[in-house]
């Protein structure tokens, strides 16, 4: 075999959709905690905090943030233990589920909506370089230079993202254990800026007809689609990780616990904001020049600042990887300046963080489905084995080929689910409660718990035999 080929391969398995081997991973479980940390703790942890605090006290805050973020999370990454065993993308499994073309579509639909929390965390640096640069002396018109920052911080990101799984991890290495620190420190800051009694005594600002247990919900609704836009990016760095346990602790203490920490830290300081100044403040750089010394402001707001270029290159990576599971003969690098162009224009137009919660559901909406699916397909149809020859449409293996590239019934899942939850259960564009089931499952939980149980159902009749066609073919 030439050295090119080799070259070839051993590129396509980093940053393409080749199986890994174990002597290839490179991830030990400090490595993918840091790596899926850095991801997750960008600043759109404060703005999804600030959003959540909208609607409760403080208690309730807490208990709604860490309840609802680690049921879901250590939920749907369960299936992660068969991407490290098998060394592959979650969203090869799902060309079995959703089939060739059924995955080419959605990956593509799912990764344009995560792009959009990208748009965000640049918008965000940008703020944190305006504010910077304030303390300076130096006044920056926001109008002219959020733009223009912002789009620095998606290219400085994406130069990460060409560099691949090794630069995002040593990248990582030192913003997390930084961040780490000056989040614990912001919560002290705050309730050495406000007293602990004033921010637990803050009532909701959203109030409006809502009842307590709406407003409760209404904020769960906000986690869980917040859990659910870990899903379909958390199920890509875990085939690097070089044990089952180590890949799935790794993640889920990552989204589970640490993300959750950082909201909760976002909430903390929008309720300090608001008892300070009496202003509902939901941007972390405002928030930490308002309550913080100088000094430390000025440090906070540089890690915060940088945590963001950061986090663009580990969310273009996997959200590239995610399109290449559907669209594998895409050049991976070009795939990642596609995407520094479609987030450019999304920092410049900044309308994502005007509608931050209707965005967030709304794409949760369409990964809810497949997330129920993903785990009856791997625990209760396929029961963890899958084959592979099929899952990559080697000559002679056509278990997963389904029709014209769709599989009819998974697909079908999906737009049932996504459809009746619009309908008859929750509204993410106007926000509107359309049934008591959302004060059970929440929209977002409605349409997993839907797109898995029809899934589910649909096993229990003769559509079995479409649906599960390879298991003669099964071989490890």
């Amino acid at each position: 075999m030439s050295a090119t080929m080799n070259d070839y391969i051993q590129q396509e398995t980093i940053t393409g959709i080749v199986p890994m081997t174990n002597g290839e991973r490179q991830y030990s479980f400090w490595d993918l905690f840091l790596s899926t940390s850095g991801f997750a703790i960008a600043t759109w942890c404060y703005t999804q905090g600030a959003y959540v605090a909208q609607y409760l006290t403080f208690n309730q805050m807490l208990i709604n943030i860490f309840s609802f973020n680690i049921i879901w999370v250590f939920i749907e990454c369960l299936p992660i233990i068969f991407a490290v065993r098998y060394g592959i993308d979650l969203w090869i499994w799902l060309r079995a589920v959703l089939g060739q073309k059924g995955v080419a579509l959605l990956s593509t639909v799912i990764s344009l909506a995560n792009f959009g929390w990208y748009a965000v965390a640049a918008n965000l640096f940008a703020s944190s370089m305006i504010h910077l640069a304030g303390n300076f002396g130096l006044v920056l018109d926001k109008g002219i230079w959020g733009p223009i920052l912002g789009t620095l911080c998606v290219l400085l990101g994406t130069l990460i993202a060409v560099g691949g799984p090794e630069v995002i991890k040593w990248t990582n290495r030192f913003l997390v254990i930084a961040l780490l620190a000056v989040g614990v420190i912001i919560v002290g800051i705050c309730f050495a800026a406000v007293p602990l009694s004033d921010i637990m005594n803050v009532q909701p600002v959203v109030e409006g007809d809502l009842s307590p247990i709406e407003r409760f919900m209404m904020s769960a609704e906000g986690n869980v689609a917040f859990a659910f836009s870990w899903s379909t990016q958390a199920l890509v760095l875990p085939r690097l990780a070089k044990t089952e346990r180590s890949g799935y602790w790794a993640t889920t203490l990552s989204y589970g616990v640490v993300a959750p920490f950082f909201v909760a830290t976002g909430g903390v300081m929008a309720l300090a904001m608001f008892v300070k100044t009496g202003v509902y403040e939901s941007d972390p750089t405002t928030m930490l020049a308002t309550l913080s010394t100088p000094g430390f402001a000025l440090l906070s707001l540089l890690l915060v600042a940088f945590a963001n270029i950061g986090t663009q290159g580990t969310g273009s990576y996997v959200n590239c990887m995610i399109v290449k599971s559907g669209m594998p003969k895409l050049s991976y690098k070009l795939m990642v300046w596609i995407a520094f162009f479609y987030v450019s224009a999304l920092t410049i137009w900044g309308g994502v963080e005007e509608y931050f919660g209707s965005f967030i559901s709304l794409a949760a909406y369409i990964q809810g489905p497949i997330i129920g699916m993903i785990v009856v397909d791997f625990f209760l149809l396929r029961k963890q084995k899958l084959a592979l020859r099929s899952a990559y449409f080697l000559k002679g293996h056509d278990a997963y080929q389904y029709t014209r590239g769709f599989n009819i019934v998974g697909m079908s899942c999906v737009f049932i689910s996504l459809i009746v939850a619009v309908l008859f259960v929750y509204n993410p564009v106007t926000q509107q409660i359309q049934s008591p089931l959302f004060l059970i499952t929440t929209g977002s939980g409605f349409t997993a718990l839907l797109g898995g149980g029809l899934y589910w159902l649909a096993s229990l009749t003769p559509l079995k035999a479409y649906m599960v066609r390879d298991r003669e073919e099964i071989t490890i």
